[in-house]
């Protein structure tokens, strides 16, 4: 089994900054991408940001240029540096990761619990 834990969410003023992150255990043999899924009552959950093994980097339009996702390949971690922060961000952060157990098998997809990032206005 494959375990994602979350850290870092909280509550902001507008403007203010905040870091998640998130460390895969468990069943790992290999992570192709990582990243963070944020969702808000009522609405499907979008994609915030994610990064390759190799380290390839995608955004969604209204955070580029604020957010930054890294990652640690030896320790199966991500992060996730949120600047300038909106209330339009405001959401839960879901941590997803795309984990070979075994070397002949095929990813599959896991998901953290999730963290609460609220951004006061």
């Amino acid at each position: 089994q494959v375990q994602l834990v979350e850290s870092g969410g909280g509550l902001v003023q507008a403007g203010g900054s905040l870091r998640l992150s998130c460390a895969a255990s468990g069943s790992v043999f290999s992570i192709n991408a990582m990243g963070w899924y944020r969702q808000v009552p009522g609405k499907q959950r979008e994609l915030v940001a994610t990064i390759t093994s190799s380290g390839n980097m995608q955004y969604r339009d209204s955070v580029k240029g604020r957010f930054t996702i890294s990652r640690d390949n030896a320790k199966n971690t991500i992060w996730l540096q949120m600047n300038s922060l909106k209330a339009e961000d405001t959401g839960v952060y879901y941590c997803n990761a795309l984990v070979v157990v075994h070397r002949f098998w095929a990813p599959q997809d896991y998901w953290g619990q999730g963290t609460q990032v609220t951004v006061s206005s």
